[in-house]
């Protein structure tokens, strides 16, 4: 058993803070009083610090990297009072799998995993067996089933095929999927139709389960963008997550606007965003490209590059493009190109920053995330306060041998939040309650995100807005920091 003794507890729901004693015993909370007379196998001196939740993150990418088995511990996350991160984001999940090919997650690294799953129960159990240091979640991933449906060229669904991923995904959503995810931004899911995705979707609303999507474009076509997935949330019902929204520079004005139709719209649809307090945005290098360039196949935008015709049409597409603040955040198979912008790099070879960039297309297949600071700060600050705002860092906890340089999204993104929200006045029970119980009440996190008698030990020890120390299902694994 842990006593945390005299604590200011701050549980969750959003009501005032309150002084009081907590007990845990084994996984669950047993019992929350003024003072808990009661022997305990550990005590924590509670006096100036807060209790509160676990942390949920909303939109992680650890799946994506494989660190989930690279990196067990996940102790980026747990270093920052998270307790639960969701994955399966933008189409790509690593579970349910009809052949057992990771494919789906090659954008983000070598799927270089052996694969003995197929369903989430399946998955689950793997998770269970290598003792993984935080809750995870995950959403099923539109990209990652339709692949094995169709192959890595991708067209329309027959009614057939579109009855079986119907199955799939209603078997999922059964075995404790949260929802279903779309990568429609990305190249592989670019062209599904409406239809498509409006029928899966309403699946995921018969199951009260949520619809998470990355646009399928978030510049000139922005506001196009939002219509459709506030035309889906409408029809459907579904409670929806537009995933990493993000004001990019140049876009403001349809920025503004695309916030604006959501906000006329809450009345008829359950419409939500995630965000995080930096101004980066990670890129994945083949949305480099012009839109007609930009393909499902590796080989097709290679066929692009290497053809004269092509290749000058997409130079003469890309001139207006700043690349000198493109920074490598991973490459493939090219790890002393981590922490190196696209200008040093022109640099080493004697190329210009165009030729560099293609040369690197070709040599790690298309496999780079770049980050750029693309994003306008200031409506960052406003959207972090929006009432229907969600906070995810959109990144992964990587080994640290994988770690060239700090990302600050992956290690600050919840203090950083707490900092800005402290700065502005935010009441300290709103700003627990936006990254605890709102997040477990949309995704239907019914044992967590609250401090309560009966639930989840999960428990975020502040102290000056800093991580003092947490307890993930009773365990002590974060202490001092």
């Amino acid at each position: 058993m842990i006593l945390i003794k005299q604590a200011q507890i701050v549980d969750g729901s959003g009501k005032k803070p309150f002084r009081g004693d907590i007990l845990i015993n084994g996984q669950k909370i047993s019992a929350i009083n003024s003072v808990i007379k009661k022997k305990a196998d550990k005590i924590i001196d509670g006096l100036g610090l807060i209790a509160a939740p676990g942390f949920i993150d909303v939109n992680t990418d650890s799946d994506h990297y494989l660190s989930l088995f690279t990196n067990p511990s996940q102790k980026d996350f747990i270093s920052q009072g998270v307790t639960t991160i969701i994955g399966g984001q933008c189409g790509s999940s690593l579970a349910p799998l009809m052949y057992g090919s990771l494919a789906g997650v090659s954008e983000w690294t070598n799927s270089e995993v052996n694969v003995d799953w197929r369903g989430l129960k399946e998955f689950f159990k793997i998770i269970q067996k290598i003792k993984l240091g935080i809750r995870f979640e995950t959403l099923v991933g539109h990209s990652t089933i339709k692949r094995d449906l169709v192959g890595d060229t991708p067209r329309d669904l027959t009614d057939s095929e579109l009855q079986v991923f119907s199955k799939i995904l209603e078997d999922a959503l059964k075995s404790d999927a949260l929802g279903l995810s779309t990568g429609l931004g990305h190249a592989y899911e670019n062209t599904a139709s409406y239809y498509e995705i409006k029928t899966l979707v309403n699946i995921v609303a018969r199951y009260n389960k949520v619809y998470a999507t990355h646009l399928r474009n978030e510049k000139e076509n922005l506001l196009k963008s939002i219509n459709e997935t506030l035309a889906i949330a409408r029809e459907t019902g579904a409670k929806t997550i537009i995933s990493h929204f993000r004001p990019i520079r140049g876009f403001e004005k349809e920025f503004e606007e695309s916030l604006n139709l959501i906000e006329k719209g809450l009345g008829e649809t359950n419409v939500y965003f995630d965000v995080n307090p930096f101004e980066i945005s990670l890129i994945p290098i083949y949305s480099m490209l012009p839109y007609w360039a930009q393909d499902a196949t590796i080989q097709k935008m290679l066929e692009f590059l290497d053809n004269e015709i092509t290749r000058e049409k997409i130079v003469q597409e890309m001139a207006k493009i700043e690349l000198g603040d493109l920074v490598v955040d991973s490459a493939a198979g090219h790890d002393y190109l981590v922490g190196k912008n696209l200008e040093e790099i022109a640099k080493n070879t004697g190329k210009n920053p165009i030729d560099s960039l293609f040369e690197l297309m070709k040599i790690t297949k298309f496999r780079v995330m770049f980050f750029s600071k693309n994003l306008d700060s200031r409506l960052i600050i406003n959207m972090l306060f929006h009432p229907r705002s969600l906070i995810g860092s959109n990144s992964a906890s990587l080994p640290q041998e994988n770690k060239k340089f700090d990302f600050e999204r992956a290690t600050l993104t919840f203090p950083r939040f707490l900092e800005i929200a402290a700065g502005h006045n935010m009441p300290i029970e709103e700003t627990i309650k936006k990254i605890t119980s709102f997040p477990a009440k949309i995704y239907g996190l019914k044992n967590r995100g609250i401090i309560k008698e009966g639930l989840a030990a999960d428990i975020t020890l502040l102290k000056d807005q800093k991580i003092a120390g947490v307890i993930l299902n009773g365990k002590q694994v974060l202490t001092n920091g």
